[in-house]
């Protein structure tokens, strides 16, 4: 195999140019670990509320398997509900770096 950037100058090899190459640091385990947990749990979740909102409504009242999830009223509302508390906590994060990066006018 060749390389043809090694006879390159470090400003012509685009590997070092590259702000998304430069500096690039590979996941520890604790982050991967974080991470898989994080897929595994929106997995989860994503496959329960699946089955509640669209393979529930087509089973049979009296089945076991209605015992293990809520009134098919919850299935919209907590949904809202979590996306107003998203919204919040993004609004309140905006307004901490705003109003942290805030610089006073200087009075001349």
């Amino acid at each position: 195999m060749i390389n043809i950037t090694a006879n390159m100058s470090e400003e012509e090899n685009p590997e070092v140019n590259n702000p998304s190459i430069r500096g690039f640091k590979m996941a520890s385990g604790a982050d991967q670990t974080v991470g898989l947990g994080l897929v595994g749990f929106s997995l989860l979740l994503f496959s329960y509320y699946t089955v509640w909102v669209i393979v529930l409504p087509f089973v049979d009242s009296d089945h076991v398997l209605h015992k293990y999830f809520l009134p098919r009223e919850f299935s919209v509302l907590l949904p809202g509900v979590a996306g107003v508390i998203l919204l919040l906590c993004i609004a309140v994060f905006t307004a901490v770096v705003l109003l942290k990066n805030h610089k006073p006018k200087k009075v001349d």
